[in-house]
């Protein structure tokens, strides 16, 4: 079994919480002792996991990234649900789904991973061969969340979009001249939220195995938001809407 590698504050506490059996060793900077390192070392300790001090130059090759905030875990990796069918059989209620198409920055992936936690995601979908893999940076942005909310990457984005449609999912994309906004449709139901990259948005085929299109409406100058800032304007929308209901 291949380890990877998690770094920061977040990700390693998410995964000190959730799997402490799965880290293989917990590097931290000697030279730090501030409350927060201390009160971490406390937690990694009473995990039982084994703990290496270590100076910046060995966490940075580690992290590969300076800024692995002195903590950096060499992990073994989580047991995935294989498929899409297995999360959402799994699901009471009605599910929502987040889908990236053509999301290739680890840090649009992490923050978009962290928003579908906070909104209550049950996956977040993207293809193969137009996207990023969970990487250390994709952890570390994702602040736990790439531990908690399940990453498929599909061989195929509109297959898997017209096998959401056949469970009664309703596929809503988004584009700038959609004429409804996303604030006119409801949320409440089955969903899966589609969004494209920054500036190059949807695909062509992945816009038309779309149910509905729709647009966030803007009010200054600029013409379009970030992949994840847009995900979790979405995401807590349709929240918002089942919380209503649901009262």
């Amino acid at each position: 079994m291949s380890s990877r590698i998690l770094f920061g504050f977040h990700a390693v506490t998410v995964r000190l919480k959730t799997a402490p059996e799965s880290i293989v060793e917990l590097h931290v900077d000697a030279s730090r002792r501030d409350a927060r390192m201390r009160q971490f070392v406390e937690r990694a300790q009473a995990a039982g996991a084994k703990l290496i001090e270590s100076d910046d130059d060995r966490l940075i090759r580690l992290a590969g990234s300076p800024r692995h905030q002195g903590v950096v875990a060499k992990v073994n990796p989580l047991p995935q649900r294989h498929s899409l069918d297995e999360v959402l059989d799994e699901v009471e209620g009605p599910a929502l789904v987040l889908v990236l198409d053509g999301v290739t920055d680890p840090h649009n992936l992490g923050a978009c991973l962290r928003v579908a936690d906070g909104a209550g995601a049950h996956a977040v979908v993207a293809p193969k061969d137009h996207a990023v893999g969970l990487n250390a940076t994709v952890a570390k942005v994702a602040s736990g969340a790439a531990e908690t909310v399940p990453y498929l990457m599909v061989t195929n984005l509109a297959r898997t979009l017209n096998e959401l449609k056949e469970r009664e999912i309703q596929v809503i994309g988004t584009a700038e001249d959609a004429e409804q906004t996303l604030y006119d449709i409801d949320l409440t139901g089955p969903v899966a939220l589609v969004l494209g990259a920054e500036g190059a948005g949807l695909r062509q085929l992945t816009r038309k195995t779309c149910d509905v299109l729709v647009r966030i409406p803007m009010a200054g100058a600029v013409e379009s938001l970030n992949v994840s800032v847009a995900s979790g304007v979405c995401l807590f929308e349709a929240l918002r809407q089942r919380r209503i209901a649901a009262a």
